[in-house]
């Protein structure tokens, strides 16, 4: 009797957890919001690395000593800024996942976009005014 009762509360408890977090979902979906999140983190790196490579690689702009540094910071916070925001989103997603619910929209293509659009033009001006100073 006392093991009934007892395995009828672990029963319930596991209910209780379940409806919280929702069910296990299809093993390829768990999968495929992996893939995701390792996709973003490898831009991030990307990010990061080209940075630093244009730091330590790239010719100081004629005029602009501070020139690389101006596009190489904001490539290496937006790659930290991306491998954060992609864990965050992964685990938004494996949530409504377990929930059956609709995958929240992701912020991340936006952010991405507009910022390499910002310092594409930055990296654009800085060329010209380089060559204006030669």
């Amino acid at each position: 009797m006392a093991a009934s009762i007892s395995q009828e509360h672990r029963i319930s408890a596991e209910d209780a957890a379940q409806a919280k977090d929702g069910t296990e979902p299809d093993a390829r979906f768990t999968f495929a919001n992996e893939r995701t999140f390792l996709a973003w983190n490898r831009t991030a790196l990307a990010l990061v690395v080209a940075g630093l490579a244009i730091v330590q690689l790239l010719p100081p702009f004629a005029g602009l000593p501070w020139g690389r540094h101006l596009i190489a910071i904001p490539l290496i916070v937006l790659g930290a800024v991306i491998a954060v925001a992609s864990y965050v989103e992964w685990q938004r997603n494996q949530r409504a996942l377990r929930r059956g619910e609709p995958l929240p929209r992701s912020a991340l293509p936006r952010i991405l976009a507009w910022s390499i659009a910002a310092l594409g033009t930055l990296a654009a001006a800085l060329v010209l005014a380089s060559a204006v100073r030669r």
